[in-house]
């Protein structure tokens, strides 16, 4: 990889590498900061042309400038901005927009430790979502012809859908390398061929001869739903032998949501739909009622021509390369074999979607077992508007029963009493109210309540008298963790809950080092609130869980409280003093960070007193190494002496694990003191 990034070096002369995102055939993705824009973060597409000489790569750049022209037009809030392209290393970069948030694979596995997956609710909302997106690329003739779980994202901001990754752009890659004469522009510079569409999501049709139209879009969209309705992978849906989508065994949704998911993946292209607009149509006639999808009308459907019988058993064919063949008329951007016709300036701006969007809450409440949204619909016709304690795979005791009619307290012939309405009202209310997200809310307290009873996991709670103090308990749970959310968390920070991801630690890392702070005295921070909130449990820093989420929450606030000097304090002598005192108090797992600007060298002695012996002192290096990570890591030692090897800024970091408040003193004593050094310290790098 030439080092990309290694000892600070710019790319393009203003892009700094922070980390490998993913690989592929043609190039490598990384996360970047951009210099010139105040370390914003951003994507680099790096692509290979492997071709030799100076000319020959100049050459390439220009087909590619060229080639990639339609993806600068690009202008839809779904889909990240494609900034610019330069050479450098002897490679091409693509410079994108950088979405933060999980993408919706990362979305599933996390459902998946919990025996859950998406909703009908959640699944329908994303269509509709999405389906525009696909609108407005294919009217401009631009196919993406990679969809999979693992290319949309689920955007931190707001909550939307982001398409990224474009399968067409390796295809530009393959254009050009055709273009340049490259024996074999779809293999890679070890042989290897390279596939322009995922296997399971792709159609047959596009994986076997490259060709690829809007439908072959729509088909591999359709698969993702099946893949999040149920969470199941593709080959575990699709039966080999008769060549059919056997999904439907495996989750029950609505007639009209299953027609269209059946006309979306049909083996025939002929059947399936040609346009996003005639999916969003069928759609339409879905609307949102009392918090869930209701089918209006029967959905429109063309004749399906049955599948032919299963061809009978060859032998493998050998190996052979994919030969490019001459155009075969108007293709789109990621369309048909290379070369293609180049296309036309799009003219066409972002419209906003022609379906109609729901009156209700944007996002419906994501919970990962699907339980929630069926007692939301029971509530509502009980007159309620409720919270769902109740998991499919966990709490999930209205998974198979009747529902009463509207008024009556009655479901499948067990009671729910007032009070247990009244209770389950109150607390949907409280967590609206404090801004945090019903589903998180409901997996949080699915996680807390089985980690208490292992007994009863794989079981489902019911609606019957002898699950009543369980689901007291149950609720008493989610009450206990809306008042932790709200005693200790900021309204944001709230109201993030359930979409924290590892991408906030990069953008946290960038904002604490500005200030000299390094991301292990961040994480001691957290560590230390953490463990207060959640005696015995360790978080390291990954959203595993649901309670990681809360974390990373903390991890925000303390954040925010460094960047306003509430948590962070530097020290500062006097002339010609060479000591200082500094007097302070912590609450139960809080902590506070001091900054020092000491030059190699000089000697310091460091001490701390302080009224519980359950505080830890930190001392932390400017430029740590892997001999040298640090002098003092969360030590009960109080005392610290010795000469300094570098020149920077040194944190100290005090935190309390006692379960009271405490006072304490730290003296800080150095020789030669720095009153204004010429040059300032650099920041600390990273700690991880």
């Amino acid at each position: 990889m030439f080092g990309l990034g290694q000892g600070g070096m710019l790319l393009g002369g203003r892009y700094r590498v922070v980390r490998e995102l993913g690989r592929g055939g043609f190039g490598h993705t990384y996360l970047a900061e951009d210099s010139n824009r105040f370390q914003e973060l951003c994507v680099l597409k790096e692509f290979v042309p492997q071709v030799d000489g100076e000319a020959a790569l100049e050459k390439a750049q220009q087909l590619f400038a060229r080639e990639a022209n339609i993806l600068y037009q690009l202008d839809h809030p779904q889909i990240p901005r494609f900034r610019e392209l330069f050479r450098e290393l002897g490679r091409l970069f693509l410079v994108q927009d950088y979405v933060e948030g999980p993408t919706y694979q990362e979305l599933l596995e996390t459902r998946r430790r919990y025996a859950g997956q998406f909703s009908e609710n959640e699944v329908t909302l994303l269509l509709r979502q999405i389906l525009p997106v696909l609108q407005y690329l294919h009217t401009l003739g631009i196919v993406h012809r990679d969809i999979a779980p693992d290319n949309l994202i689920q955007r931190n901001a707001d909550g939307l859908p982001m398409l990224i990754d474009f399968g067409g752009v390796k295809q530009l890659v393959v254009n050009v390398r055709y273009q340049l004469g490259v024996d074999q522009p779809y293999a890679n510079a070890a042989g290897q061929v390279t596939r322009l569409g995922k296997v399971g999501y792709a159609p047959a049709e596009q994986l076997d001869s490259g060709v690829a139209n809007p439908g072959s879009d729509l088909y591999a969209l359709g698969v993702t739903a099946l893949v999040l309705l149920t969470g199941q992978e593709p080959e575990a849906l699709f039966d080999q032998r008769t060549q059919t989508w056997r999904w439907q065994e495996n989750v029950l949704v609505s007639p009209t949501l299953t027609a269209v998911l059946n006309r979306l993946v049909a083996p025939r292209a002929s059947d399936r739909y040609a346009t996003a607009e005639q999916v969003m149509a069928d759609l339409s006639m879905m609307s949102y009622d009392s918090g869930s999808w209701q089918s209006a009308l029967p959905v429109r459907m063309q004749p399906m021509t049955p599948p032919p019988p299963p061809p009978p058993p060859v032998p493998p064919a050998p190996r052979r390369s994919i030969t490019p063949q001459p155009p075969r008329g108007p293709a789109y951007i990621s369309l048909t074999d290379p070369p293609y016709a180049p296309l036309s300036q799009p003219t066409a701006s972002y419209k906003p979607p022609l379906i109609e969007e729901p009156t209700q809450p944007r996002r419906p409440a994501r919970s990962s077992s699907g339980c929630l949204q069926a007692l939301l619909g029971l509530l509502v016709l009980l007159g309620l508007v409720g919270l769902g304690w109740w998991g499919l795979a966990a709490s999930g005791w209205l998974a198979n029963v009747d529902i009463a009619i509207p008024g009556s307290s009655e479901v499948g012939g067990a009671e729910i009493s007032e009070a247990e309405q009244a209770r389950k009202r109150a607390t949907t209310e409280r967590a609206t109210a404090l801004g945090v997200d019903n589903g998180y809310l409901t997996r949080l307290t699915d996680q807390l309540f089985y980690e208490r009873h292992p007994e009863l996991q794989g079981t489902q709670l019911t609606n019957s008298p002898e699950d009543a103090a369980l689901r007291a308990e149950w609720d008493a749970i989610a009450n206990d963790m809306l008042a932790l959310s709200e005693q200790h968390l900021s309204t944001a920070a709230r109201q993030r809950l359930g979409r924290y991801n590892p991408g906030d630690l990069d953008r946290w890392k960038t904002q604490v080092n500005q200030l000299y702070v390094s991301s292990r005295a961040l994480y001691d921070l957290a560590d230390a609130r953490y463990g207060h909130l959640f005696p015995g449990r360790v978080s390291d820093g990954f959203v595993e869980a649901p309670v990681d989420q809360i974390w990373f929450a903390l991890a925000q606030d303390r954040v925010n409280a460094l960047q306003s000097g509430q948590k962070l304090t530097e020290i500062r002598f006097q002339p010609d003093a060479y000591s200082q005192q500094i007097q302070g108090s912590l609450d139960p797992g809080e902590g506070q960070v001091y900054i020092l600007n000491l030059n190699s060298g000089q000697l310091m002695r460091l001490n701390l007193q302080a009224s519980s012996p359950e505080t830890l002192l930190s001392l932390y290096l400017p430029s740590p190494t892997n001999e040298d990570p640090y002098l003092l890591s969360d030590s009960s030692e109080t005392t610290w002496s010795g000469e300094l090897t570098q020149t920077g800024y040194y944190e100290i970091v005090v935190v309390s694990t006692a379960q009271q408040p405490i006072s304490y003193q730290l003296n800080v004593a150095v020789d030669t003191v720095i009153t204004n050094p010429a040059e300032p310290a650099a920041a600390p790098a990273d700690k991880d």
